[in-house]
């Protein structure tokens, strides 16, 4: 790709924040706090979906992946299209679309409209969330834009652990599966409401076009991998699942040839090569490949062991996750509070916390103090990926900020299903021949590990531009 593309590192004429800017925060927060929930909440709701609608195992298996399969593939997608549209107009249509689909998914009469709906869902949480970390970076700047980003971190891990906690606490009250769903339709209708009234208008927008040869072979290459990934593990790793993955691979090189082909030719591509050029994205999106892969495994094999193994209710194993969040948000919210080169060294200490803590949690198997202890020190060592993000896009222009957010949330997602996937299966393989822990412990301190070196590039690039 051309140099034309490259992202300016030149101090760049920002707003000034207006009163209205702490509502605005919480508006977008909350409305990706809801499209996060959805990822899990549905979860232990799968016995009664079941046995209400008389849903088949693939039927279940979609309702409970459909949702995480759109919203990967369409990240990218959503983040373009608030470019083009306006970022306010891409949320609140985003969060209209999810409301909607929320509803229909609670008033769904048979499995295939559930689906239909959680593929509405996810298309709506794609629309919404890029556009979270835009208005972040084009809206907050200096401390302030730190705090948001710490913010905005925590929810999205936030959002994670709550969801199969929040999904039995109302189970819990009889009031069966569908108010998993409605019960987030009010907060939606209250959330577009403040919308329409807080976001501040987009004064550009349109710029360059969409790219739909990127964008379809993109979203193929995703499709291809992200498919066989969420639905592998149940269906025995069929040999079509090798061939999608293996075909995307391919995909993805046709991708890059597209992006080439559209930046030689004078247009915008999908994922522009300045953007990737900007100092630290690079080694960010290494950290935030890995990082989330230990963070989205750890949780899924944590609610199978504490569930299965400890015989732990939904409610009493989302509990157990508490000081695991609450470490997390302690780092994650007071990381900036440090001097600028304690900072930097603050990123790669926070793996060398988490790998050894991953290690001791499958010595932990057996619950109780132990196990909060070690998932404690699990959520602070993770606690650094707010720094990182921050890190990661500090050097990324205004104009290029949907982009960046595009690439960076396709890569957590991707990261988080790629951890599940292959940790996850791990943990499945060894129940049934005693705890099943510590080989998927060992697996997850090895991704620790790996962030860890993504992040020392990281900070070193950071150490040269900051001197």
């Amino acid at each position: 790709m051309t140099r034309t593309a490259a992202v300016s590192t030149a101090p760049v004429i920002r707003p000034k924040r207006t009163r209205a800017s702490g509502l605005l925060l919480t508006v977008i927060l909350v409305g990706q706090f809801l499209a996060i929930l959805n990822v899990n909440i549905v979860n232990v709701a799968t016995p009664t979906i079941e046995a209400d609608l008389r849903s088949s195992g693939a039927a279940l298996q979609m309702i409970v992946a459909g949702y995480t399969i759109v919203y990967a593939v369409l990240l990218i997608t959503g983040a373009r299209v608030g470019d083009l549209f306006g970022y306010r107009n891409a949320f609140l249509g985003g969060l209209a679309l999810f409301t909607l689909s929320t509803l229909g998914a609670g008033l769904a009469a048979s499995s295939g409209w559930l689906i239909g709906f959680r593929f509405a869902q996810g298309a709506g949480a794609a629309l919404m969330m890029p556009q979270v970390l835009t208005l972040i970076q084009r809206n907050y700047h200096g401390a302030a834009r730190a705090r948001a980003i710490a913010l905005w971190s925590a929810v999205v891990s936030g959002g994670i652990v709550s969801g199969q906690a929040l999904g039995g606490i109302l189970l819990g009250f009889g009031a069966g599966w569908r108010v998993v769903f409605l019960v987030l339709v009010p907060i939606g209708v209250l959330l577009l409401i403040a919308g329409v009234k807080t976001l501040p208008a987009d004064v550009e927008r349109g710029r360059g076009g969409l790219d739909p040869w990127g964008l379809v072979s993109l979203s193929a290459a995703v499709l291809l991998f992200v498919v066989p990934l969420v639905l592998g593990r149940d269906l025995g790793w069929p040999l079509w699942g090798w061939i999608s993955m293996a075909l995307s691979v391919v995909t993805f090189g046709v991708f890059v040839a597209v992006e080439r082909w559209v930046t030689a030719r004078g247009g915008r591509p999908l994922v522009s090569a300045g953007v990737l050029r900007a100092p630290g994205m690079r080694p960010g999106l290494g950290v935030l490949l890995f990082g989330p892969a230990t963070w989205g495994a750890f949780l899924f094999i944590s609610a199978l062991h504490l569930q299965n193994y400890l015989h732990l209710s939904p409610l009493a194993s989302g509990m157990m996750m508490v000081p695991c969040a609450l470490a997390f948000a302690v780092v994650g919210l007071g990381w900036t509070r440090l001097p600028i080169r304690q900072q930097r060294t603050l990123v790669p200490f926070g793996y060398v916390v988490a790998a050894p803590a991953y290690l001791g949690l499958g010595l932990a198997d057996g619950g109780g103090v132990t196990y909060a202890i070690m998932s404690a020190l699990i959520g602070a060592g993770l606690g650094v990926q707010v720094a990182v993000t921050n890190i990661a896009t500090e050097r990324v222009g205004d104009a290029h900020a949907a982009d960046a957010s595009g690439a960076l949330l396709t890569v957590m997602q991707l990261g988080q299903v790629i951890g599940v996937a292959t940790v996850g299966t791990l943990f499945i393989s060894y129940e049934g021949t005693g705890p099943p822990t510590m080989p998927a412990a060992a697996a997850l301190a090895g991704l620790a590990v790996l962030a860890g070196v993504c992040s020392l590039f990281l900070v070193r690039r950071r150490a040269t531009k900051l001197g």
